[in-house]
């Protein structure tokens, strides 16, 4: 039976250059380790990226949970060798006088106890170069434009046009999209969606000469609430900084000058880091993103599967991207590799592969929502293991979600007290509400404005 998700674009007339098992859109995170992993299953693999890496990327923060699959690919050696090690966060609070730190080995399973921060554009390239090494085709600068799926479940006809205007035609079996926020089968298939129940835009660049902590704690990351959102601030190994704010699109279109001006005013804004930044530089431009938070009503069809952010995409807070985009991708080789050798076993590959790509982000959501709320905010800066509550959420924190390990009781527990707090104070709470209300209303900002 044909798959409802299997929508059929107008037929594209090209002449056939390539075929391939396998094409993939996109060489971050989640289309290199699908490339690597389908390419190491014998598939014939063609990872098309419109991009020369290295390239930049924001999203330099890495979850405990990352250094199993870094292991898979055989990758974790020069991951270490680029990153900086990261044992835990730091949150901070202008409504509290005090700074709370959690570190990752006080979660549930104590097995993963750090992480790295790295810079995107060494961590992409050695991922995509790894996919080239097990034997995917890589072909940078190469950006596709149309797609067109044949008849039959016979795969699909993809046109790409390279950076000096040449134009190519690959037909392949199955096809992945990992084009991340560009979404291309997605915004094709009018598959994406504002997500209604959150809604933010970013403003981002690099520092050097930023205040650091001494000794373990030189790799947390930090996160700085402030009225109108909170900061990002990730220590890089070659001694930049990464800063970003991330705020309400509707207050972001407030601003009346240049966009490095309006990010340098917010940080005045929030005194604590501030204080960290005061011999700080700016040494990169500063970009701005907006509708950060999207998903698409379906992540796969007969011939085709959305990895990472082509899917969803919710909120960096968490720095859950790079986990949630290479666990996808890990999922998602299974349910090709099934889907090209044994057919008959497709739709229960499919399911499952559509379980596991639901089941991240609803989980980290439930806190996205709520990180700006005051009763969550005095739940971060005044934990209690009470029901074993703080290492669950810890291990939320590390990725570790996917696994057996038995949280899940925990975090209901967690999520009890939570309503619990709220309702004690009912009057703080409703304002609270109202606010969010408010603030998540949609505003029209075309993708990359402010």
């Amino acid at each position: 039976m044909p798959n409802p998700h299997q929508p059929t674009p107008p037929t594209v007339h090209h002449r056939i250059d390539h075929d391939c098992d396998v094409l993939v859109i996109g060489g971050g995170p989640a289309g290199s380790t699908a490339a690597t992993l389908l390419a190491e299953k014998g598939h014939r693999v063609t990872l098309l990226e419109k991009a020369h890496h290295p390239r930049f990327h924001i999203g330099e923060s890495l979850l405990p949970a990352n250094l199993p699959l870094l292991d898979q690919l055989g990758v974790r050696a020069e991951v270490e060798a680029i990153g900086m090690q990261k044992w835990g966060a730091e949150f901070i609070s202008p409504w509290h006088a005090h700074q709370q730190s959690f570190e990752f080995a006080d979660a549930w399973d104590k097995s993963m106890p750090s992480a790295f921060q790295v810079r995107r554009s060494e961590f992409d390239e050695i991922l995509i170069r790894n996919a080239g090494r097990h034997g995917a085709e890589i072909v940078e600068g190469c950006r596709v434009r149309e797609v067109a799926f044949l008849p039959d479940q016979a795969g699909a006809i993809v046109h790409a046009e390279h950076d000096d205007g040449r134009s190519e035609t690959w037909q392949c079996r199955f096809l992945v999209d990992a084009s991340g926020r560009d979404t291309f089968l997605g915004n094709r298939f009018k598959a994406k969606q504002r997500n209604p129940k959150h809604n933010s835009s970013a403003l981002y660049g690099h520092f050097t000469g930023a205040q650091r902590h001494a000794g373990k704690k030189e790799g947390h990351i930090s996160i700085f609430w402030f009225a109108h959102g909170w900061f990002w601030f990730i220590p890089l190994a070659d001694g930049a900084t990464s800063i970003g704010v991330v705020t309400w699109p509707h207050y972001l279109k407030t601003r009346k000058n240049s966009v490095k001006d309006f990010f340098l005013d917010q940080i005045a804004l929030c005194p604590a880091l501030a204080m960290r930044l005061k011999d700080a530089e700016l040494v990169s431009d500063v970009d701005a993103t907006g509708n950060f938070s999207y998903s698409c009503d379906h992540s796969y069809g007969d011939t085709y599967l959305l990895l990472g952010d082509a899917y969803a995409f919710v909120d960096p807070v968490f720095s859950s991207g790079v986990m949630l985009a290479m666990k996808s991708a890990f999922e998602g080789a299974e349910a090709i590799d099934t889907c090209l050798r044994q057919p008959n076993r497709a739709a229960a590959a499919f399911k499952q592969f559509d379980k596991v790509m639901k089941h991240g982000p609803k989980e980290f959501s439930w806190f996205i929502y709520r990180v700006t709320n005051p009763t969550m905010r005095d739940l971060f800066m005044a934990p209690s293991n009470v029901f074993r509550v703080q290492e669950a959420l810890l291990s939320v924190l590390a990725g570790d979600i996917y696994g057996k390990t038995p949280i899940w009781g925990s975090l209901r527990m967690l999520k009890l007290i939570y309503y619990l707090a709220s309702l004690a104070n009912l009057k703080r709470t409703l304002i609270a509400w109202k606010q969010r209300k408010f603030n998540i209303r949609y505003v029209e900002a075309p993708e990359g404005t402010a």
